[in-house]
Formats: C-alpha cells, structure tokens, sequence
C-alpha cells in the first residue's frame, strides 16, 4: 500500500508544475500592437511589457489594458 502512496506523491509533484499556465502581456516590436500569449516572447519580434508574468488570461488581459505601452493613442 506505501508503494502506491508514494507513486501517487511522485506523480502529482511532477504533474502539477505542468498544469500552471503562464501569460505573457507582450508588444510587437514593428505593428506596436499588444497582445498576449502563453508563449515566452523572444525579446525581438516580441517584446515583454511588464516584468511579470500572469497565471489566468483575465489577470494578463488587465494588465494590458492597464499598460502605458498598450494604450491606444487618441484620435486629433
């Protein structure tokens, strides 16, 4: 019985770490245009606004539209 125990241990304490998303709030470095992603943006084509990262995709939606970098700009 331990033995299975301890399989169960192992395989939710490698499971878990896979089951956390991460978003990125992220510009496009030529359009300027926001969005964001799961995918980890590669400092060039895709730049990180902020410096964190976020766990739901409602938390990164508000911090793009939070984000200075991200607003649009007023019509004259």
């Amino acid at each position: 019985m331990l033995k299975y125990v301890v399989v169960a241990v192992m395989l939710t304490a490698f499971a878990t770490p896979a089951l956390a998303e991460e978003w990125y709030v992220v510009q496009d470095s030529t359009t300027k245009k926001c969005d964001k992603t799961r995918k980890k943006p590669d400092g060039q084509s895709l730049v990180m606004v902020g410096t964190g990262t976020y766990t739901t995709n409602d938390e990164a939606k508000a911090a793009r539209k939070a984000a200075p970098e991200c607003a649009k700009p007023e019509a004259n």
